[in-house]
């Protein structure tokens, strides 16, 4: 039987657009807004948040090999003090547009930026796509 354990990053009604009005930094704002435009186009979804500091597009269900198990956005992005977090994992390992985008940072999950002006938004909105077109089975996820 697979583990489950209350997870704090769930899908809620709460305003996206209160949200992300509520960042002090005009420019990150302005930043996000755009970002949560770019990942409407690519999933064809309205945001939604996800916990208190995600915004999110899509779902997807998840089973680890460990058992554990929950429910994320497909792709999704956050405003941190230090940058702005985008959960586009599925697009970030290897991909070759990453030498075409610009000042970013990654880990194995994510996408760092300090603002949208350090990098291509054209090659942003492809590696976007991407993740949300992105086969989730290998990361432990299947469509919700």
């Amino acid at each position: 039987m697979a583990k489950s354990t209350e997870l704090k990053t769930k899908k809620n009604d709460a305003s996206v657009d209160d949200f992300l009005n509520f960042i002090e930094d005009e420019q990150k704002r302005k930043d996000c807004f755009e970002i949560a435009k770019m990942m409407e186009k690519a999933t064809k979804q309205k945001p939604k948040m996800w916990g208190s500091s995600i915004v999110g597009f899509g779902e997807y269900h998840y089973i680890y090999a460990s058992g554990h198990e929950g429910d994320m956005c497909r792709i999704g992005f956050s405003p941190r003090k230090q940058n702005i977090t985008l959960y586009i994992m599925q697009a970030v390992e290897g991909n070759p547009l990453l030498r075409k985008l610009g000042k970013f940072k990654t880990s194995k999950a994510c996408l760092y930026i300090k603002k949208l002006a350090d990098v291509d938004t054209k090659v942003l909105q492809e590696l976007i796509n991407q993740a949300a077109k992105a086969d989730l089975s290998k990361f432990g996820g299947v469509d919700g």
